[in-house]
């Protein structure tokens, strides 16, 4: 009874509840187009000879099928999490965490070994 809308009838409740539910859907629509168009895809970085060598090893060990580059920076934030920079070159180890959570991927990066988001990888 103290909210602003505790009077209104159910009916009519209900309906301004839709019509905010469409309006938010409406603007975040809006605003992963907006988001798409202007981000730039992440472009692949050249290497350099040490960062050549880390892949070759990468390649050796796990073999290509499991190479994966990071899109974007990552800031290791948990236990175990790895930071790494945007275009560096891991290896799947697992596509998921210790509990099952498949948005972390275990990866090598050539010396650590961590977890990572799945989503700032791509397959090199």
């Amino acid at each position: 009874s103290q909210m602003p809308h505790g009077r209104m009838p159910l009916p009519g409740f209900w309906k301004m509840v839709d019509d905010t539910l469409k309006q938010s859907d409406a603007q975040l629509h809006a605003f992963c187009q907006t988001f798409e168009t202007v981000t730039p895809s992440p472009v692949a970085q050249p290497l350099n000879p040490a960062e050549e060598r880390k892949v070759l090893s990468l390649v050796s060990k796990h073999g290509p099928d499991k190479l994966y580059q990071v899109t974007s920076n990552i800031s290791g934030s948990k236990d175990l999490d790895l930071t790494l920079q945007r275009g560096q070159i891991v290896a799947l180890l697992q596509s998921m965490d210790t509990k099952g959570n498949t948005s972390r991927w275990l990866v090598d990066a050539g010396g650590p070994r961590g977890f990572v988001p799945a989503g700032k990888l791509r397959p090199y």
